[in-house]
């Protein structure tokens, strides 16, 4: 029987592009997931915060796929820890919406503001997190800092009274149990998938040096400076130039500014394209010799996957769930330090062994092209259909 479905993401909409502001992985995985739960004939609707005073309450964006935009807080775009004081409008405006069979939350913001609907109504309410706060007296390579005051006890308590707990990868999963005390019986994993046919290899001879790509939100998480560090240690006649596809949300305009100041003290080359839509960040990573990923931590790392469906080389951080995106040795190099030397070493030992580059793009792409999103779908969907039989319908509240 059909689902209606409600997914809740309200501090970053689904329809915005990854690499802008605070859009990134989470983004596609949401729209990905929902796009091919409307082809299995659910009825889904995505629910965001309006970040436009122009834009519509509701958007059909396909067949049984629905975007809502609820007014919590000024039309605008604003900084991501904003949004804890405006989970209580927001809840309002959800209470508007359905009914659902079921709803889904991604961040803890949709969560806290989700769960207490859920829980009136007397459905279930499955929970993502796409990452997990750490004490800010942990190191980066624990997770990302708490962008607002009541993100670690929220977490806690969205794990504990959610009836469903989804991540995109073991090492997630078991930062849920072990952090925020989520029974592992409530805990499924659902990795994301990759479109194979968008991103794909495009048959064109690498330009010598050409260029390496990272595509992430400029963000110190993610750990820019170790790439541009890198490539500087590399001799000036071997040096590809970098591409970063995203951007700085305003809150790290600072960040960025000393990125532009390391690249330039280094002499290396970097083309900030900013946010590209999906169609030229898989040509921009088709073309690329080596996509980077230097982040402190990931979840699972997106890109990495969608790098190898495009044939592609990846140099990796052992971080967080990066080695289930990138096997060390098959699909790509994952190197468990920070050392600028060791990752110029490595890069360099990409870039000089074509034999080598061509067998791990060639091994990535079979495994990305295994990867799909309507495999992740169907695995999401398996996880409402068991939920849905273990919670009994409650009583109204």
């Amino acid at each position: 029987m059909p689902l209606r479905i409600g997914i809740v993401s309200m501090h970053t909409s689904p329809s915005h592009a990854p690499g802008s502001g605070d859009a990134g992985g989470m983004n596609v995985v949401v729209l990905e997931q929902a796009r091919q739960l409307a082809l299995l004939g659910h009825d889904v609707h995505l629910i965001t915060r309006r970040t436009d005073g122009a834009s519509p309450d509701t958007t059909d964006l396909a067949a049984h796929l629905t975007l809502h935009a609820i007014t919590a807080g000024p039309a605008r775009f604003i900084g991501k820890g904003e949004h804890e004081q405006h989970i209580v409008a927001f809840r309002q405006g959800l209470e508007r919406l359905g009914p659902f069979d079921l709803m889904h939350s991604h961040h803890w913001f949709s969560g806290m503001a989700a769960l207490p609907v859920a829980r009136h109504r007397g459905i279930p309410h499955v929970q993502s997190f796409h990452s997990i706060a750490a004490a800010n007296e942990t190191p980066l390579s624990a997770g990302e800092r708490a962008e607002s005051p009541g993100r670690l006890a929220g977490e806690a308590h969205l794990a504990a009274h959610s009836d469903a707990v989804t991540t995109v990868s073991d090492y997630e999963a078991r930062i849920a149990v072990d952090r925020l005390g989520a029974g592992a019986d409530r805990v499924f994993v659902v990795q994301p998938g990759v479109d194979s046919r968008l991103f794909r290899p495009q048959g064109a001879p690498h330009a010598r040096p050409g260029h390496v790509a990272v595509a992430a939100r400029i963000h110190p998480l993610k750990g820019l400076e170790l790439a541009i560090d890198a490539l500087a240690l590399m001799a000036d006649a071997r040096r590809p130039s970098l591409v970063v596809a995203g951007e700085a949300a305003d809150e790290y305009r600072d960040y960025a500014d000393t990125l532009h100041e390391r690249a330039s003290r280094g002499g290396v080359t970097v083309r900030w394209a900013g946010p590209l839509t999906r169609q030229q960040l898989a040509t921009l990573f088709a073309t690329a010799r080596a996509v980077l990923v230097p982040s402190h931590s990931e979840t699972f790392g997106l890109v990495a996957l969608e790098a190898s469906a495009c044939g592609v080389p990846v140099l990796a951080t052992a971080s967080g769930g990066l080695d289930e995106a990138v096997h060390d040795g098959v699909t790509g190099t994952v190197l468990d330090t920070r050392d600028p030397g060791q990752w110029a070493a490595a890069l360099t030992r990409l870039l000089d062994d074509d034999a080598l580059a061509t067998r791990l793009g060639q091994a990535g792409r079979e495994l990305a092209v295994r990867a799909t999103w309507k495999r992740s779908a169907e695995r999401l969907l398996s996880v409402y259909d068991s939920t849905m039989r273990r919670i009994p319908a409650r009583e109204c509240a």
